[in-house]
């Protein structure tokens, strides 16, 4: 019995081990890195209704009108291409288009300086 009993807690362990890495890698999901970029910073639409911080942990925080937060979720850049994943599951891209200018859902955003 004692046999059996190890090779359930052995088998039962190399279950949990293999379902590790799928739950470890929707964690990963969720985890920011630092960003290495010069796009950090607030990006405001030319109204000014829509404000957006790229973090340099690689979160972003996006404001809508009077609604402090109403987006928030990781980013990544590379080179002028930043994609983003909402902490909703909604994901978006754009393309900065120069140092002061981002392309993103149809509209422009400027750099606040």
């Amino acid at each position: 019995m004692a046999v059996r009993l190890s090779t359930f807690v052995v088998a039962a362990s190399l279950g949990a081990a293999l379902v590790q890495p799928a739950h470890a890698e929707t964690d990963m999901t969720l985890q920011t890195a630092a960003q290495n970029h010069p796009y950090v910073g607030m990006w405001v639409t030319g109204d000014g209704r829509i404000r957006q911080e790229l973090l340099p942990n690689g979160r972003y925080d996006e404001a809508r009108g009077s609604r402090a937060s109403a987006y928030q979720g990781r980013y990544a850049v590379t080179g002028n291409h930043i994609d983003y994943w909402d902490d909703t599951g909604f994901t978006a891209d754009g393309e900065f288009v120069d140092d002061d200018t981002l392309h993103h859902g149809g509209m422009v955003f400027h750099r606040e300086k």
